[in-house]
């Protein structure tokens, strides 16, 4: 046998009998006998049963026990075995991941209420009614849920024992109706453990989704779905289906615009026609059942884009759904491209009017809205082929505006210019902003050593009206996206459950750095806000960490309804001397003592009081007051700008005259910085360009007018440079010659584009969507006929849709933009349930149809099938792995004393340890008598055996006499060293047989 096999299974050395392998065979028996139980009687479930093949090592454990020289007594021999045994079994049941199998006949049930615009209020009253009323007679252990949807879902209350509905506050869209994303949630909140099950209360109509894709997925899991159907037809509706306008027009030309109108009956009604907000056609109108279509002249009398809107007026009683009373449509007269300037009407006029004049004397067309009259969409921007904004502020105008700009820059080549001034940039409030991310600078300064940090506390105090508490964290993070990287920006809240160390007051997060703002959102969006009893507390709070903080520049901000105590004038003090100024927000105040308080804390510490009437001036005011902290990026200073990229912008241009001011900004990366200052060995820039997308952008951080720039006002060149930034920066206008044409069919867009090339060919289409909730998708477009093409995609609600479509194909590359709006959502087409649908889903998986008179105990009564759950445990045998490794080593290496434990214990009697004593004292004695005489006759031995010791053996000694005197006596078999080295000898003569 080769030597290294001989160390892993040692040869034979005893017989085998049935005895030795007793031990074998009775663990093996047990061990697999207890796997199996576990396993068949669903105690244990083993993912990796394969694993049990390992168990081929026991016979091998065993082999190395009976045939090695383990040297323990047999009782320590068979318990080391049976520890080996123990040791490789939980290491095979690990291998073999096994789970604990969990058995349960809870039933957990959620109702899901459609609560859409298609469902009336009273259809829900009952609905919920039916819930309450069931859900009371369910049995105690099973539980029970609640889901409202619309357009969304939303979980009213989760699958628990208790239902302590009283009624619904969560919010959803209701001008939609989504059965499978409903259902995908109720499938999501059942517990795996319990038998699961959906009662769905709907009038089965869906305009989102598709309910049949989500019915094999519940049916796999076993959850059946009971319908209660909501029942409703409307006999009476009228409804505008669409307003069709010329596919191309041109000026000075008379055109139709078709109205499409449908009605269940006969009726009659006030049709009006506006263009632009103008009324252009207002007549009172005959209609008859079914379709109608309805003629209006239109004149186009310039270029630009225009909006059509057209609705139907019918007397009481004799419509439904007045949403659908509507239709929108819109054209684009291409012109001659013209330049938009959007002005505050909070500012001073002269901002835009130097540099409105010389674009005028350039032959220019210019046009001046103010910031509320701007648009909200990107396609009301293709007249236009650049937007200046003059010292405009971010609270001017609305998040719609600013997204308008960004997207039509991006997506349509528009060009836009910010130029600077007090109320502009970083002052102005657009950091992190729409329009930041459009312009070639950043409001986020990196010179340090130059900008003063900042430091804003926010006090949010419960707001008693309707999303009060929601318009507060919303304005709360506007206030904050206003600020710098390095400022910091803390906000303190009062926890009505007592969660705070001081009275119930406690930070919602501490001032922290701006950078980290994605770090706050989340824990401002899961805030709880109560209704703190006083001012005091949360003010001293916010004054110590305010004086701690290190800011050169340091307020507090506070909305409130001015209920709470007001502070101790000591207090008040205390943010005096520390220069800390407070400004307040009366919402909804219940009398004049309330406004007093809020008005007395903004005046004492040189902040400002507001009293807005609409919530929604509350953005707004918030973003005005987080930019006093930004002040610090105002340099009022002279200087003359020195050029940096060569542009075109510069052509012609000599040396530029004094500035006397301007806000500090960053470059961004790729942009060119065409005029800067340095300063301190840092590049401020004055004029930055990019391409940002289609378009192309620019910041001039200084402004152009009579303030900072006035010395640039009377410049001979000042004129030019303005032309030549605007012409720079200007859309670039290509003829196309594709026709784009979109149109909504119930819950799905259709784009339509014609190719009207001379010579036309086949064309690839790349062609982007962007909808109300600014999610863009792509539409795959397809050949339907001789250079047509079409394309849909679905529809998210109402709102504009923006198209963005670029053909390639025969050496040509064009693009063309379109938009589509969409005045109603689906929902208003609906006239009557579904039943047929809710029966479908009830069959599909098994469910029952209700008539809604079922008590509670016929909707839990279902015969009951236990479900099995599952979850690992291979940790407890890692445990016991981790106890028996040292039993084991303890077993073979630990000689137990039994004598000393009876010792410690105190169980041996006195006679037996005297008896015991005096016997070892006797053998002492004998042995010592014994060694006495082996030594005085060791002499006369050691002399006989040199006597007859024959010469030819005779070998030199390398041990002294006592050596050889010790190996004799050694080698005797009647001591316990001979017999051992006996025995050794034995053993190498056998393993050299």
């Amino acid at each position: 046998m080769i030597a290294w096999t001989k160390n892993i299974i040692p040869p034979r050395r005893h017989d085998l009998t049935w005895i030795l392998a007793l031990p074998l065979l009775i663990f093996g028996m047990v061990y697999l006998g207890i796997c199996l139980y576990l396993d068949l009687s669903s105690t244990l479930l083993f993912s990796r049963p394969t694993a049990f093949w390992l168990c081929i090592v026991l016979p091998w454990i065993w082999w190395v026990h009976v045939q090695g020289y383990h040297g323990l007594s047999r009782t320590r021999g068979h318990m080391a075995l049976f520890t080996r045994f123990a040791i490789a079994g939980a290491l095979i049941m690990v291998l073999a991941e096994p789970r604990a199998v969990r058995t349960s006949d809870i039933l957990s049930l959620m109702y899901v209420v459609d609560t859409s615009d298609s469902i009336s209020e009273t259809a829900v009253d009952d609905a919920l009614k039916y819930v309450t009323s069931t859900v009371t007679e369910k049995p105690e252990k099973d539980q029970a849920g609640l889901i409202v949807f619309g357009r969304n879902a939303a979980v009213e209350l989760p699958p628990r024992v208790s239902f302590p509905f009283e009624a619904i506050n969560v919010r959803v869209t209701k001008d939609g109706t989504d059965l499978a994303k409903s259902l995908s949630l109720a499938e999501a909140m059942l517990p795996d453990e319990n038998q699961g099950r959906i009662v769905l209360i709907s009038d089965g109509t869906e305009t989102e989704g598709r309910v049949t894709d989500m019915l094999d997925a519940l049916k796999s899991k076993d959850i059946s779905v009971d319908v209660l159907p909501i029942t409703y037809e409307y006999q009476k509706e009228v409804w505008l289906e669409k307003l069709e306008l010329p596919r191309t027009v041109k000026m000075g030309e008379t055109y139709e615009a078709s109205i499409v109108l449908s009605s269940m009956s006969d009726g009659a009604g006030k049709l009006v026609l506006m263009e632009n907000d103008d009324i252009i056609f207002d007549k009172q109108v005959i209609f008859k059942k079914g379709k109608n279509r309805f003629t209006v002249p239109i004149y186009l009398r310039q270029s630009g884009y225009y909006e059509y809107t057209a609705r139907i007026q019918t007397p009481s009683g004799n419509d439904g759904w007045e949403e659908n009373n509507v239709a929108v449509a819109d054209l684009f007269l291409k012109g001659k491209g013209k330049v938009l300037f959007i002005t505050s009407p909070s500012g001073d006029p002269r901002d835009a009017e130097n540099m409105i004049t010389a674009l005028k004397e350039s032959k220019r067309l210019v046009e001046t809205l103010a910031s509320y009259e701007f648009p909200r969409d990107a396609i009301s921007l293709l007249p236009y082929d650049c937007v200046i904004m003059a010292n405009v502020p971010a609270e001017d105008l609305d998040a719609a505006q600013q997204t308008a700009i960004r997207d039509a820059v991006y997506q349509q080549g528009l060009g836009f210019l910010m130029v600077g001034g007090e109320n502009s940039f970083g002052p102005g409030g657009f950091h992190r902003t729409p329009i930041e991310e459009a312009l070639p600078v950043s409001m986020d300064v990196k010179q340090k050593k130059i900008m003063p940090k900042g430091a804003l506390a926010i006090v949010l105090h419960t707001c008693e009206f309707a999303n009060g508490n929601t318009w507060g964290k919303n304005i709360a993070k506007e206030a904050i996206k206003v600020l710098g990287a390095q400022d910091d920006a803390g906000i303190l809240v009062y926890d009505w459950q007592g969660g705070g160390n001081n009275e119930g007051v406690r930070w919602l997060f501490p001032l922290t750095p701006v950078s980290e703002y994605d770090q706050m959102v989340p824990k401002i969006n899961g805030a709880t806000i109560g209704d703190m009893p006083s001012f005091a507390p949360t003010m001293k709070m916010a004054l110590d960490a305010l004086k701690a903080s290190d800011a050169a520049m340091k307020h507090i901000i506070i909305i409130s309804d001015g209920d709470p105590q007001p502070p101790p004038p000591g207090v008040i003090q205390s943010f005096k001397d520390n220069k800390i100024s407070i400004s307040t927000i009366s919402i909804f105040p219940h009398g004049n003592r309330e406004q007093m308080i809020m008005r007395t804390l903004a005046n004492q510490t040189g902040g400002r009081y507001y009293y807005p009437k609409d919530p929604r001036q509350l953005p707004g005011i918030f973003i005005k007051e987080a930019k006093t902290l930004k002040r610090s990026m105002i340099q009022n200073k002279v200087f003359v700008p020195t050029v940096g990229f060569p542009s075109p912008i510069l052509k012609g241009v000599g040396s530029a005259p004094n500035l006397h001011g301007y806000v500090i900004t960053t470059i961004k990366p790729m942009a060119n910085n065409v005029l800067n200052h340095v300063y301190e060995e840092e590049d401020d820039p004055i004029l930055a360009t990019w391409r940002f997308g289609l378009g192309k952008a620019a910041a001039f951080t200084s402004d152009l007018s009579v303030n900072w720039g006035k010395d640039w006002t009377e410049w001979e060149q000042y004129r030019a440079f303005i032309n030549q930034l605007v012409t720079d920066i200007s859309r670039v206008k290509k003829d196309s010659h594709l026709n784009l044409q979109a149109y909504a069919d119930g819950g799905t867009g259709v784009i339509v584009i014609e190719d009207y090339h001379t010579d036309p060919s086949f064309l690839e289409f790349s062609t982007e969507v962007s909808g109300p909730n600014n999610r863009p998708q792509s539409v795959k477009m397809k050949q339907v006929g001789p250079n047509l093409y079409r394309g849909e995609f679905p529809l998210e609600g109402q709102g504009r849709y923006q198209i963005l479509a670029a053909a390639a194909g025969a050496d040509r590359n064009e693009q063309i933009i379109g938009g589509l709006a969409v005045p109603y959502s689906p929902e208003y087409l609906r006239f009557r349930s579904n039943p047929n649908s809710l029966r479908k889903i009830a069959d599909r998986t098994n469910g029952r149809v209700l008539a809604g008179n079922e008590a509670g105990t016929e909707i839990f009564g279902i015969d009951r099938n236990p479900r099995q759950s599952s979850r690992p445990i291979f940790d407890w045998f890692l445990w016991s792995l981790a106890f028996l490794i040292p039993i084991d080593v303890g077993i073979r290496r630990i000689q137990i004393d039994l004598f000393s434990i009876k010792k410690w214990l105190g169980l041996n009697k006195s006679e037996d340890s005297t008896a015991t004593m005096n016997a070892l004292l006797k053998r002492k004695e004998h042995i010592s008598q014994n060694l006495d005489e082996r030594r005085e006759d060791q002499p006369s031995r050691v002399m006989a055996n040199k006597t007859n010791r024959p010469s030819s053996t005779f070998r030199p000694s390398t041990h002294n006499d006592d050596t050889r005197q010790t190996t004799e006596v050694d080698t005797d078999e009647t001591t316990t060293t001979g017999r051992l080295l006996a025995l050794k000898k034995k053993r190498e003569e056998h393993q050299d047989d």
